[in-house]
């Protein structure tokens, strides 16, 4: 177990360093936010979302799975003790990412009057145009956070995101206030990227300077981005037919619902799921390299240990937090918005129910077996998730709307979720502790629905109901997974050894790994 409790350790730690950039970057942005679904109102910012719709798509095929292969090749080269290699990782990546931002950013700005037409919104163009600088921008902020993924120094790319934030707040909600509306939003959007993109490159070259030199000419570039290639394309192809599925979804909503308020509503449920995503994806970032580092065929009990802990763990802190976003989801949203965004919570809802699939290793299925270098069998599974999700959309979102979106997105992944469970075990001999998540699932569930009927029984204000909800959910499921038995005094050593590793935040985290040895000594006697 010592492997595998050194790569917790370095993956919780770098996990960390990601949720503060995460959660400090995020505030800042919900600030942003919130202003500017105020100012502009439910049409303007369904506008907003719709113009981003076709430049996100396009920043997600340019990568072509480029930065996956840096996070790999960067992850295995420093393990493998070749840290020389990695400056040609850097280079290759960075030079191909700019490239193709280039000719995509080309490509959608003379195309913007033809994708405005098809979103049956002409007076647009100019919309699209200025959001297609995000499709060149996000270049250099992809290279820059692959780089600091591979070499799991986190707290740069949380600096980079936090950059990110401060510019793109102050620039929208200062040119939406000065009435440039939603041009003026999407052009603070992409000056923002373009800073936060400068200063991640400018930490990279710190980083690039620092590794030994190896000669980088034209050839060894060339094949550096070759190799990369060969591995991140198929490696990617799920990532890039999800986003296009995304994209083709909100494609499809712009011509069936009408209604600018009800994308408005949606996208704003969007926003608010990232409540669930500060923690998860920390933990599906760090797994990526983590699993990298070993060899099913050499590590097969380290490999067996850290799937399942990350699975464990992880489902341990995004399902309760995805539970209590569910039963908070109305005096939330009621608390910042009042009655302007009606539709939202119930949306929300439903876009949080995909974060319970955490639970059966939604977040690290997918990282282990891109780790182990099978990436032409997840480009079958994202195939089969496409072959579902094109036609069931347009059946659904063509008669139920954002409704018949959201359902979709939750259904046309399960077939590969499970086949993805099949593969693993079959190839590497590892699976899901079945009876840990479900006792995280039974104790997520049963907090929420006490603290469901407690809110319904009070007739506080939004706010005072949020907090009491929030408080009341914590201290009904911790004492819940204590009596179930699915944390035990095991597993606080263990998060006690892993905690080690977080340097002075341990001195914050002692204390509540102390309090639950002694709820386990009180509960159990043990």
């Amino acid at each position: 177990m010592s492997k595998a409790s050194e790569m917790a350790k370095v993956s919780a730690r770098g996990g960390v360093h990601m949720l503060w950039g995460l959660v400090l970057s995020t505030v800042i942005s919900s600030i942003g936010t919130i202003i500017i679904a105020r100012v502009l109102g439910a049409g303007n910012y369904g506008l907003y979302s719709i113009a981003l719709t076709v430049p996100n798509l396009l920043a997600t095929i340019r990568d072509f799975g480029v930065s996956a292969a840096m996070v790999k090749y960067s992850a295995q080269y420093n393990s493998e003790n070749e840290v020389a290699k990695i400056k040609r990782v850097f280079v290759a990546g960075l030079v191909f990412q700019v490239f193709m931002g280039i000719l995509l950013y080309g490509a959608s700005f003379a195309f913007s009057g033809l994708i405005a037409s098809g979103f049956h919104r002409s007076s647009m163009v100019p919309l699209i145009q200025v959001a297609s600088l995000i499709v060149l921008t996000s270049a250099l902020t992809s290279a820059a956070s692959a780089a600091f993924t591979g070499m799991e120094i986190m707290h740069l790319n949380s600096v980079m995101m936090v950059i990110q934030s401060l510019v793109k707040t102050a620039l929208i909600v200062g040119l939406v206030l000065l009435g440039f509306g939603t041009f003026g939003a999407l052009t603070g959007f992409a000056t923002a990227t373009f800073v936060a993109g400068l200063s991640g490159v400018f930490l990279m070259w710190i980083m690039y300077r620092s590794l030994p030199k190896p000669p980088v000419g034209k050839l060894e570039m060339l094949a550096t981005i070759k190799m990369m290639i060969r591995f991140g394309l198929p490696a990617s192809t799920g990532t890039i037919l999800s986003a296009f599925m995304s994209q083709f979804f909100a494609y499809v909503l712009a011509i069936y619902v009408t209604s600018n308020v009800s994308i408005g509503n949606y996208n704003l449920a969007l926003t608010f799921v990232v409540l669930i995503s500060f923690f998860a994806t920390p933990v599906t970032t760090m797994m990526f390299p983590a699993f990298s580092k070993l060899d099913y065929k050499r590590d097969k009990e380290t490999l067996q240990n850290v799937f399942q802990y990350s699975v464990k763990y992880a489902s341990l802190i995004v399902v309760p937090v995805t539970a209590m976003v569910m039963v908070l989801s109305a005096p939330g949203i009621r608390t910042l918005f009042q009655d302007r965004y009606s539709e939202a919570p119930l949306y929300l809802v439903l876009l949080s129910i995909s974060y319970l699939y955490t639970a059966y290793g939604n977040l690290s299925v997918g990282n282990l077996i891109n780790g182990q270098g099978f990436t032409r069998y997840t480009v079958k599974l994202s195939a089969l998730v496409a072959a579902i999700g094109f036609p069931l959309s347009i059946l659904l979102i063509s008669k139920f709307g954002v409704t018949g979106l959201i359902i979709t997105s939750l259904t046309n992944g399960l077939p590969s979720s499970y086949l993805g469970l099949q593969f693993i075990k079959k190839n590497f001999g590892v699976a899901v502790d079945w009876v840990a998540s479900a006792k995280i699932l039974f104790s997520s569930a049963l907090a929420a629905a006490l603290t469901f009927i407690l809110l319904s029984l009070l007739s506080f204000s939004s706010p005072v109901q949020l907090v009491i909800g929030v408080m009341f959910f914590v201290a009904v499921f911790v004492p819940l997974v204590l009596i179930t038995r699915t944390v035990k005094k095991a597993d606080v050593v263990s998060m006690r050894e892993i905690v080690n590793g977080l340097g002075p935040l341990r001195k914050l985290l002692y204390p509540a790994l102390n309090l639950l040895d002694k709820m386990i000594a009180l509960i159990h006697g043990e």
